[in-house]
């Protein structure tokens, strides 16, 4: 974009000052959209130290590519790491194998390995109950949820998501993906519990639907003023999204969050450590939600397959 602004930085004609001015129009619109996830913008959700840890909630997510072999390098990177919980996408039974070793320290498992790329697997050192595999949109398109219990006692609700992309070789609708990511949204709202959403959600960040998922849940994003931490493309530094995402309710505060080395994957896994904080709630700010807002996400909920 920028290279082709520079090109027309000196109109010869009519026409060229036509592109040059939808060219700047453009990118001032792309800026618009990015700048509150940039370290200038306002934080959404209020930092805390992690403290004894006793109300912490240290999440690993990790979209493996399913043809990827590095799996020694993901059991090294959770040992490093430590988390409570670990998330896996696009794990099939040949992962499923390869990580269940870590079930000695992960004792809380639910596992859906299929070979179609949206195969999940959820790993956890604190007790899961009802935890449940959903097919929300697509037979073949798993989804979970379980409820969670932190080391003081205080039960999270978690919801894993790996929605259909909007890609030309395999659905070039976006219509399955954005059902799936706000038919969570509007369950969220229905949980007395704290929540926590995370997954590849095959979107990036500063998308309308993923807004739109933000306004209808009420959840928070951590990203929102402290930068990108771009998570795909791990190949091409040069084009690098947010597609990997952790939200949460108001009643949590940020401990950290990291973008942790690559493993072989097209992804690069993400670290996100959550303190739970009923005293957060005044002081974290959920996007607002319209009418409009809420017609739009019932219409794409009700939206036919």
């Amino acid at each position: 974009m920028i290279a082709v602004i520079l090109y027309f930085a000196f109109p010869q004609n009519t026409k060229d000052w036509l592109v040059f001015v939808c060219l700047l129009t453009n990118l001032s619109y792309l800026s618009y959209l990015i700048f509150p996830f940039t370290v200038l913008g306002k934080k959404q959700i209020i930092t805390s130290s992690r403290g004894d840890g006793i109300d912490n909630l240290k999440i690993l997510i990790a979209n493996v590519y399913q043809e990827n072999r590095q799996s020694k390098d993901y059991h090294n990177l959770i040992a490093s790491c430590a988390p409570d919980v670990v998330l896996m996408v696009e794990t099939n039974k040949w992962w499923q194998n390869e990580m269940d070793s870590i079930e000695d320290i992960y004792h809380y498992q639910l596992k859906a390995p299929l070979e179609n790329t949206y195969g999940m697997l959820l790993y956890s050192k604190f007790p899961l109950t009802d935890a449940k595999v959903n097919y929300l949109v697509k037979s073949d398109i798993p989804s979970m949820e379980a409820t969670v219990a932190l080391r003081s006692g205080q039960k999270v609700k978690l919801f894993c998501l790996h929605p259909e992309p909007p890609v030309p070789q395999e659905n070039p609708r976006s219509t399955e993906r954005d059902k799936e990511i706000l038919i969570v949204a509007a369950k969220t709202k229905d949980i007395d519990l704290p929540v926590v959403v995370m997954g590849d959600l095959n979107d990036v960040a500063w998308s309308y639907t993923t807004e739109l998922f933000g306004k209808v849940s009420g959840l928070l994003d951590p990203r929102r003023g402290r930068g990108f931490f771009n998570s795909f493309n791990a190949k091409y530094w040069l084009l690098r999204f947010p597609l990997d995402h952790i939200f949460c309710s108001t009643d949590f505060a940020l401990s950290s969050i990291k973008r942790l080395q690559n493993c072989g994957s097209d992804h690069f896994p993400m670290s996100v450590d959550l303190k739970y904080m009923p005293a957060a709630t005044v002081k974290n700010e959920p996007l607002d939600l319209s009418e409009d807002d809420l017609a739009l996400a019932e219409e794409k909920i009700s939206a036919k397959i």
